[in-house]
């Protein structure tokens, strides 16, 4: 690895890029959003909110899913195709 690409790294504000999150965990409980081809971020994001399945994010409020850090527009639009089946 490069000088600089260790220093961005050490220098990152990302817990995920400093090494700082495990990802086998996440890994272990993402497998309906990651066959939905949710980008990991927002597949944490689920993840961290409780949400592992469809039903569960049936239940959620659609307001919420915005502020969920690692929800882009992407991932919002994919499930809110999902919730509007």
């Amino acid at each position: 690895m490069s000088k600089s690409k260790k220093a961005t790294s050490a220098s990152s504000s990302c817990p995920v890029t400093r090494g700082e999150v495990d990802l086998e965990w996440y890994a272990q409980r993402d497998e309906v959003w990651r066959e939905l081809g949710l980008a990991a971020p927002a597949r944490r994001a689920l993840v961290n909110a409780g949400l592992l399945t469809i039903k569960d994010l049936r239940k959620f409020p659609r307001l919420e899913l915005v502020s969920l850090h690692g929800m882009g527009p992407k991932a919002l639009a994919l499930l809110n195709e999902i919730l509007d089946a």
